[in-house]
C-alpha cells in the first residue's frame, strides 16, 4: 500500500467525527466544566504527637498487663499451696477416720485372732473368728448390717409350731448364714413353738407376755439396732420400735456394765455350749458360740466367762441365746461348730443373715 493510499484512509475514517464537530459548532454548542472549590482551610495533622499518645497508651496497657501477670503467677502460687494443703488434710482425714476402725479391728484381734472367713457385699459385711480360750473353744461372727435386707427372723418352716435345723432354714431362704435365736417349749402333739414374748416383720407372733423367771426379749429394732431386755407392758416394748425378736434368758451387760447372772443360770449346767449375741458402739452385732460335747456341765463356756470376754471386747448390750443342744451355726452352706447332739437340732426361730 502507498503512502496516498494510506492518507486517504485515515481521513475517510476520520470524516464522521470531523463532520460531527462542524455541525455542533455552527449550532452554537457550549460545554461547561464544573468548577474545583477547594477547602477554605485545612486541619493540621501531627503524625508525631498521635504517635506520641498511641506510645504511652501502650505503656500503660504493657504497666497493666504486667501487673495482671504478676497477680495471676501469685494466683496459681496461692492455688498450688492450696490444694498441697488440702491434699494432706484429705489424707490426714483419712488417716483419722480409718484409725477408729483400726483400733476396733485390733480389739477384736487381741480377743479372737484373724478371720478365717471374710463375706463383703453391698448388704452385709460378715466376719467369722475361731477363737480358743483356757476353759473352751467357740467362734464368733460379726455382723455389720447395711441394709434392712441384712438380717431376718424366720420361723421354723415359716408356721408357728414348726421347726427344723438353721442349715435348713438358711439352704431354705438362701441366707449365706446362720445362727439360733430364743427358747422353745414343745407341746404334747410334737410341735415346737417359740418361748414367750416373739415377734416377726413387726407383728406379734401371739402376743405380748410380761417378763418372768429372768427372761429377756432380744431382737433388732426396724433401724437395725439390737434392742432387748425384761419388759412389763407392751408399750415400753413397742417404743423400741421392734422388727423382729425372741426370747431367753438372761441379760449379760447393759450399757457396758454387766448384769447379775441368776444363780440358777450359773450353775444349771455350770459349762454348756451357749450362744450369746451383742452389740458394740457402731451397732455391729458379735454372735458368739461356745463349743461344748454336752450338756452335763463339763464342756463349754460358763456364762460368767462369756460376759468377761464379751466385756474386754467392749461390747454395749449382751443376751444369751438359747443354747446346749441347740447352739447352731452355719457359714455359706456349712455347719462350724459341733453340736452336741451330734447333729443340729431343729428349732422354732433362727436369725439368718443375706449376702
Amino acid at each position: 500500500m502507498t503512502a496516498r493510499e494510506i492518507n486517504r484512509f485515515f481521513l475517510l475514517a476520520c470524516a464522521p467525527f470531523i463532520g460531527m464537530l462542524v455541525w455542533l459548532f455552527s449550532f452554537g454548542f457550549a460545554l461547561d466544566m464544573p468548577e474545583l472549590v477547594f477547602p477554605s482551610a485545612l486541619q493540621p495533622f501531627s503524625v508525631t504527637e498521635q504517635a506520641v499518645r498511641i506510645d504511652q497508651n501502650l505503656e500503660v496497657a504493657k504497666g497493666n498487663a504486667i501487673a495482671t501477670r504478676g497477680t495471676i503467677e501469685k494466683f496459681f502460687q496461692l492455688y498450688e499451696e492450696s490444694n498441697k494443703e488440702m491434699n494432706a488434710m484429705v489424707k490426714q482425714a483419712v488417716a483419722q477416720a480409718g484409725r477408729p476402725a483400726q483400733i476396733f479391728d485390733n480389739r477384736l484381734a487381741g480377743e479372737l485372732g484373724k478371720p478365717i472367713r471374710t463375706v463383703t457385699s453391698g448388704n452385709i459385711d460378715l466376719r467369722l473368728y475361731q477363737f480358743s480360750d483356757p476353759n473352751y473353744k467357740g467362734y464368733a461372727l460379726k455382723v455389720e448390717m447395711k441394709s434392712d435386707q441384712a438380717v431376718k427372723m424366720t420361723l421354723g418352716k415359716d408356721k408357728v409350731g414348726g421347726s427344723e435345723t438353721t442349715l435348713a432354714a438358711a439352704n431354705r431362704y438362701g441366707a449365706i448364714a446362720g445362727i439360733n435365736a430364743g427358747g422353745f417349749a414343745d407341746s404334747e402333739d410334737g410341735k415346737r413353738y417359740p418361748l414367750s414374748t416373739t415377734m416377726l416383720d413387726g407383728k406379734y407372733v401371739y402376743g405380748f407376755e410380761p417378763t418372768f423367771d429372768d427372761l429377756a426379749f432380744i431382737g433388732l429394732s426396724k433401724d437395725r439396732k439390737l434392742i432387748g431386755g425384761k419388759f412389763a407392758r407392751q408399750s415400753d416394748l413397742d417404743k423400741l420400735n421392734p422388727s423382729f425378736g425372741a426370747t431367753f434368758v438372761p441379760v449379760l451387760l447393759k450399757g457396758g456394765q454387766k448384769q447379775a447372772i441368776p444363780s440358777k443360770w450359773l450353775n444349771s449346767p455350770r459349762r454348756a455350749p451357749r450362744t450369746v449375741v451383742g452389740n458394740f458402739g457402731n451397732n455391729q452385732l458379735l454372735f458368739v458360740v461356745a463349743d461344748g460335747y454336752n450338756e452335763r456341765g463339763s464342756s463349754g463356756a460358763t456364762l460368767a466367762e462369756l460376759q468377761d470376754k464379751l466385756a474386754r471386747m467392749r461390747v454395749i448390750d449382751a443376751y444369751n441365746l438359747d443354747g446346749g443342744g441347740s447352739t447352731s451355726l452355719v457359714f455359706e452352706g456349712k455347719v462350724v461348730n459341733k453340736p452336741s447332739d451330734g447333729q443340729l437340732r431343729s428349732l422354732p426361730t433362727h436369725f439368718l443373715f443375706f449376702k
